[in-house]
C-alpha cells in the first residue's frame, strides 16, 4: 500500500473576533443589534419546541404571518425592544429587566440577555456599550 503524499497545507490568515458579530461588521448599534438577535432566537427556540406554525404564533401575537416569517428569517431590525419583549410575554416568558453599577474594573457597561433554563440562569449575550 502506497503512502499518501502530503499536502501543501497554507496558513491561513483570521482575526479573532470581538464576541460581538454586530460590532465586527460595523454595525451603528451593535449591543442593541445583539441583545435584539438573543431575544428574537429564544421567540424562536419557544415556537420551535411548542411545535407552532408561523400562522399559528401571527394570530398568538396579534400580528400577520409575513412579520412572523421576517422575525424568524433574522430581520430582528425590523422589532424593538418594546416589541420583542411583549412576544415572550405574550408566549408566556417572564422577561426581567435588572439595572446595577459595572464593576470598577470595566472601563464600559454593557447590556445582556440572560435565559433561565428551569430556574439556572445563564447568558446568552453581553455586550459592553
Amino acid at each position: 500500500m502506497k503512502a499518501k503524499p502530503k499536502k501543501n497545507v497554507e496558513e491561513i490568515e483570521y482575526e479573532k473576533g470581538s464576541g460581538n458579530v454586530f460590532a465586527d461588521l460595523g454595525f451603528e448599534n451593535p449591543e442593541e443589534e445583539l441583545a435584539k438577535s438573543e431575544l428574537t432566537a429564544q421567540i424562536s427556540n419557544i415556537i420551535k419546541k411548542r411545535k407552532l406554525t408561523q400562522t399559528q404564533v401571527a394570530k398568538i401575537l396579534g400580528v400577520d404571518q409575513p412579520r412572523i416569517s421576517s422575525l424568524l428569517r433574522g430581520r430582528f431590525d425590523l422589532f424593538s425592544f418594546d416589541m420583542l419583549m411583549h412576544f415572550l410575554k405574550v408566549l408566556g416568558q417572564d422577561v426581567e429587566i435588572i439595572v446595577k453599577p459595572k464593576p470598577r474594573n470595566r472601563k464600559r457597561a454593557h447590556l445582556s440577555v440572560v435565559s433561565s433554563c428551569e430556574g439556572n440562569s445563564f447568558p446568552v449575550a453581553a455586550s459592553s456599550l
